[in-house]
Parts: C-alpha cells; sequence; structure tokens
C-alpha cells in the first residue's frame, strides 16, 4: 500500500508546477480541478514526509545507541511515533469515494407516523440547515411540500461548499452518512395524554453533480408535466401552470418541483434532482455489483436502514451504526453534528483499513 506513494509525490510536484501555469491559471476550470486535486494529495504529502522523518530519527538513535545509552532511550518513544506516523499515512491512502469533493442535495421524506412524522421532518431539516451554516456551506430549498399542521411532507434541500473544501470537509464526504431512517421518540403536539410515541422520516443523500457526463440522459427518456402548484391541503398557491413533474421514462424515477414561480426554473430545479437520483441509483447499483466496496455498513444510503434515534424524554441521540450517544439531542438538533457524524466517518475509516489489510494479507 506506501508503495503508491511515490506515485502520488510525483504527480504533487506536477500538480504544484501546473498551478504556476499562465494556462492553468487562465482556464478557471483547469484551475479548480488542479487546485482540489492538488489539495487532495496535499495532506499525503505532509504525512509521508513526517514518516521518513521519524524513521530517519529512528534508525539514527539505533546507530549510535551502542555509543550513547541517551539515543538507546529515545527509540521506545521513536518506535511508538514510527507507527503512528505510518498508520496516518495508511489512512490517508485508504481510497477516497469518488464523490468526495462534491456537494450533495438531501431529501428528507415523512415516514411513519403522519402529522408528527412530517413535523420531525421540518426539526431535520432544520438541524442540516443550521449545521449548513456552522460550516460555511450554502444552503437552497428546491422544493418542498408542507403538511398541514406544519413540517413537510417532502423536502429537496442543496447544500454547496463556498471555495475549495478540504479533503474529507466537503458536504458529501460528511453528509453522505445521513442517509437511512431517522426515528423520533417524543409525545407529540397532537397527544392529549401525554404518551411517548415513536415515529420516522427518511433521508435520502445524493452527490450534486451538476451537469456531469457521467448521466446520461436522453432526448426521448423524459416525460414533463406541468401543473399548478399547491400547499399544504391541497389549495393553488398559483395562478399559473409553473410546477414541473418530470418522469425519467427508462428508470420510473418522478421529480416534482413548484417552490419558483417560473416553469423554467422548477424545471432546472428538478432536473437538478433528477441528475443526482440517477447518479446515486448507478453508484449503489455497481457497489452492489462489487460487495467489496460496501465494506461498511455507515456507507449506505439505503432509506430501509434505521441508522438513528432521537429521544427527547432523555434528551438522547443514538447511532445505531457506530454505537454513538450522547445526552446532547437539543444542541445537535441545533445543527452541532460534527461529533456523530465523526464517528460514521472514524467506523468507515476502519472498515476501509481492516479491509485493505486484509487484502494485503
Amino acid at each position: 500500500m506506501l508503495e503508491s506513494v511515490e506515485a502520488l509525490l510525483t504527480e504533487h510536484a506536477e500538480l504544484e508546477a501546473a498551478l504556476a501555469d499562465p494556462a492553468v491559471i487562465g482556464d478557471p476550470d483547469r484551475l479548480r480541478e488542479v487546485n482540489q486535486r492538488y489539495a487532495r494529495l496535499t495532506p499525503i504529502v505532509t504525512a509521508h514526509r513526517a514518516h521518513e522523518e521519524v524513521l530517519g530519527d529512528l534508525d539514527a538513535a539505533r546507530e549510535l545507541a551502542g555509543e550513547d545509552p541517551a539515543f538507546a532511550e529515545e527509540i521506545p518513544a521513536l518506535e511508538r511515533a514510527a507507527t503512528e506516523a505510518e498508520d496516518r499515512l495508511r489512512r490517508l491512502l485508504i481510497p477516497r469515494d469518488p464523490d468526495d469533493d462534491n456537494d450533495v442535495i438531501l431529501e428528507i421524506k415523512a415516514g411513519e407516523g403522519g402529522a408528527e412524522s412530517a413535523l420531525f421532518a421540518g426539526d431535520l431539516l432544520r438541524m442540516y440547515l443550521r449545521h449548513a451554516e456552522k460550516r460555511g456551506w450554502s444552503t437552497q430549498i428546491l422544493d418542498a411540500t408542507e403538511s398541514d399542521l406544519g413540517g413537510y411532507k417532502d423536502v429537496h434541500v442543496a447544500v454547496s461548499a463556498k471555495g475549495t473544501p478540504a479533503p474529507g470537509e466537503a458536504p458529501w464526504a460528511r453528509l453522505k452518512y445521513e442517509g437511512g431512517v431517522h426515528r423520533v421518540q417524543r409525545v407529540p403536539v397532537t397527544e392529549s395524554q401525554g404518551r411517548i410515541h415513536t415515529s420516522a422520516a427518511g433521508v435520502w443523500v445524493m452527490p450534486d453533480i451538476g451537469e456531469m457526463a457521467e448521466v446520461d440522459i436522453g432526448p426521448n427518456d423524459l416525460k414533463v408535466d406541468v401543473y399548478r402548484s399547491s400547499g399544504p391541503g391541497g389549495q393553488s398557491v398559483n395562478t399559473t401552470d409553473s410546477a414541473v413533474r418530470i418522469t425519467h421514462l427508462p428508470t420510473g424515477t418522478v421529480v416534482s418541483c413548484q417552490n419558483e414561480k417560473s416553469q423554467l426554473q422548477n424545471k432546472e430545479s428538478a432536473l437538478r434532482v433528477l441528475r443526482a437520483r440517477l447518479h446515486q441509483m448507478a453508484v449503489d447499483e455497481a457497489a452492489a455489483e462489487a460487495a467489496e466496496t460496501r465494506a461498511s455498513q455507515v456507507r449506505t444510503v439505503d432509506r430501509s436502514e434505521r441508522i438513528r434515534t432521537y429521544n427527547f424524554p432523555e434528551n438522547r441521540i443514538s447511532d445505531h451504526r457506530t454505537g454513538y450517544k450522547a445526552h446532547q439531542l437539543d444542541s445537535v438538533l441545533d445543527g452541532d453534528l460534527d461529533a456523530v457524524i465523526d464517528s460514521a466517518v472514524e467506523a468507515d475509516e476502519a472498515a476501509r483499513l481492516a479491509a485493505l489489510s486484509g487484502g494485503e494479507g
């Protein structure tokens, strides 16, 4: 695994030279691509240099230990440092998800639990909006179907980074672990007896791929219907047929958007969601065919997987995949999601590293 470092060091040097090339500087798309790759490789280069340095110190200490006992005393600490440096380098060399630098589209959908589920979907939306704000990401509600009593039956929100995020810090790299069923336990506002109810909402996370060529949509693949926008209870909220429903005929995937007053804007938003869905469907299909790429359970975005419980009476958040538990539900719902997501990132890295170590053996 460590043998692959030399090629990456060479590539990093070539990218550094490219960043000073006027031809690259004058091409915004190429410059962004080079910047992203350079930022991705820089931590590997830094970790490799640190590993080489500590190995050099260890070799010197072993060589001089026979002459000076002080050097012999340094050897155990240097051996631990060398092991830690190698472990860090190995983690950085774990093959990355090719979508990790992408923005995301989140779909939050009310599930079992009726009105209470819709209210919880609204809570989840606010949680993600606040989390994005804390991380300096921008958000845009692409489409939303509100519930009669508040909350949402279904809502799509785009989450985008500003500038070029560091490796592992883009929206997809962090939020991809949020896909699945989120369960809530609390006393609903509609409950007069004070009994605790359990309901759930589904979250689907998709890379926002824009108009990437990987998603091939033929001219005859789409059926586009327009209709009048409606609000909670079905009442009309617009006097023109501005809402758009797009059906992808080959897969039967249907996307509707009605948030904007312009039919064209709604169509663009619907296509954006459709491209993201088709891309994720292709990724999931490829992963199912190659089971080794799904070695970690935390990576799935399968709606049927119950991933987390939000227990209001105990102010407790529990992630069922990683074992993470904390009695700080109020702060999590206010957007402090980093500790929960970090537990998923760490579990994913450990599973990937174990799979690679097994392959090497």
